[in-house]
């Protein structure tokens, strides 16, 4: 299992609080220097069954400053593809902390059952 993360973000902290009480195997990806590609983003958001736009921190300053909060929410290969770059270009964006499950899935960890529920998701 890995975890996305932002060391600053509560959620985070939280998150890796609770994995290591747990006993949990992961790796840690901080995600802002070790900056996920495009593909990598695509990969996860399937494994999340989520849209770009569903992973992105729109209400963050830096949404309304580079303008992805204009972009078309369409369920198209090209409105997602200008997302994900988006993304790629600003990963302080993507929605944090994400991780990916053993079952090949992942979660958005950003409540500690949302946590519980990766470590549930075994392969």
């Amino acid at each position: 299992m890995e975890i996305w993360i932002n060391p600053a973000c509560s959620k985070c902290r939280s998150a890796l609080t609770l994995l290591d009480a747990e006993g949990a195997d992961y790796t840690v990806r901080r995600y802002l220097e070790d900056v996920p590609s495009e593909d990598e983003i695509r990969e996860v958001l399937g494994r999340l069954g989520l849209e770009p736009w569903d992973i992105t921190r729109t209400s963050d300053p830096l949404a309304k400053e580079t303008g992805v909060r204009d972009l078309p929410r369409e369920a198209t290969d090209a409105a997602r593809g200008r997302w994900i770059a988006h993304l790629a270009a600003h990963p302080k964006l993507i929605q944090r902390p994400i991780i990916t499950a053993e079952d090949g899935t992942a979660v958005v960890a950003r409540s500690e059952e949302a946590v519980r529920e990766a470590l549930a998701r075994k392969g």
